[in-house]
């Protein structure tokens, strides 16, 4: 390859069909979409499922734009290398499963920037299957590896006698066994630290959820014990 060629290679022009672009754009928005709902549906993490699962469609949409720009120029290729090495994405990603999905998600886009519709969708089908596949043989009442949680709860406020029973009542609805460690309050708020033994998954979702709905201005923080935050 001599000077005049990479100099080609380097100031080529960008041609895109704008017909072509918005089908690639939209068929990746529909299947990030339908794997939003099968994180939704599926998801066994701890974390917030919701929450984490609506950034798939952005994150599959700006990928396959992505890739439409920079696919077909050598120069803009290595100006996203470039802009790449400077950002830095620091995602908290707690469970394997969330790593699973962001790939998923993230090949949507690539396939469907490059233009590979059929062969994105249908690869894009046969995972949505597996999984589901897979969830129907898993067992539905297993356990957590481990069962016992410290359980911290913080306010900003102080709060009453009253308000600190309903709290309290609250996390003994869903748990198996609770222990009050501490409370411990001030001008500036209050803290609530209570050991609780759960004895399946869906219950910290079900006591994560209400609690949300009931106390929505406090904190609640499930540390798993010889484990990190949850």
């Amino acid at each position: 390859m001599n000077k005049t060629d990479i100099e080609f290679l380097l100031s080529q022009n960008i041609q895109i069909d704008t017909n072509n672009f918005f089908l690639n754009m939209i068929v990746a928005i529909i299947l990030s979409f339908f794997i939003q709902i099968t994180y939704n549906k599926t998801a066994q993490t701890l974390s917030s499922v919701k929450n984490f699962s609506n950034s798939f469609m952005i994150l599959g949409l700006t990928t396959a734009i992505i890739i439409t720009i920079v696919k077909s120029s050598l120069a803009l290729s290595l100006g996203l290398v470039g802009a790449l090495s400077i950002v830095r994405f620091r995602a908290a990603i707690k469970e394997p499963e969330e790593l699973v999905f962001l790939f998923l998600i993230i090949a949507i886009g690539l396939g469907c920037g490059a233009g590979r519709l059929i062969i994105t969708s249908l690869g894009t089908f046969t995972a949505i299957l597996i999984i589901f596949i897979s969830k129907k043989f898993r067992t539905n009442d297993s356990k957590l590896n481990i069962d016992n949680f410290n359980v911290s709860i913080a306010s900003k406020k102080k709060l009453s006698s009253t308000e600190l029973k309903n709290i309290i009542d609250l996390v003994s609805k869903y748990c198996e066994s609770n222990e009050l460690v501490s409370i411990s309050q001030n001008s500036e708020g209050t803290n609530i630290n209570l050991f609780a033994k759960f004895k399946q998954l869906k219950d910290i979702e079900k006591l994560d959820k209400d609690f949300q709905n009931k106390f929505s201005k406090l904190d609640i923080i499930l540390l798993r014990e010889n484990s990190n935050v949850v």
